[in-house]
């Protein structure tokens, strides 16, 4: 197993700032997917003790729709590691125990297909990253 470096101290960052950088995040790659011919259909969504950032809905060529959860993961460089690195096991969890409340409370359980995708925000850089889990 992967021991990942001790977190930075972030005890100075004023949390406004961190949260005001993460919305902007979580709208610029709503944006992205939008351009990428997604629907977005919900943003900031907790549920099952767990959020996701964003819901989309993609149609694929033949009609079929797949509920896309996405999410969001932002650093305002890469010199400590990718944002990526960031969605451990645990988290996936999470995003998925999350979306499966999701599916159910919206009458969707088994009934489409369903991806889990991630983009990371590094500094003025967006990258997506299908099927990311």
């Amino acid at each position: 197993m992967h021991a990942w470096p001790a977190r930075a101290d972030t005890s100075s960052v004023e949390p406004q700032h961190t949260r005001a950088r993460g919305q902007d995040g979580e709208q610029r790659a709503a944006e992205l997917l939008r351009r990428a011919g997604l629907e977005i259909l919900a943003c900031n969504v907790s549920l099952a003790r767990a959020e996701i950032d964003l819901i989309a809905r993609e149609e694929g060529e033949g009609g079929e729709v797949t509920v896309v959860f996405v999410e969001v993961r932002g650093r305002a460089d890469d010199r400590r590691g990718h944002p990526f690195e960031t969605i451990d096991a645990r988290k996936q969890a999470r995003v998925r125990r999350a979306a499966s409340a999701w599916l159910i409370r919206q009458g969707l359980w088994e009934r489409v297909a369903v991806r889990f995708d991630a983009v990371a925000v590094v500094g003025e850089r967006l990258e997506w990253l299908r099927d990311a889990f």
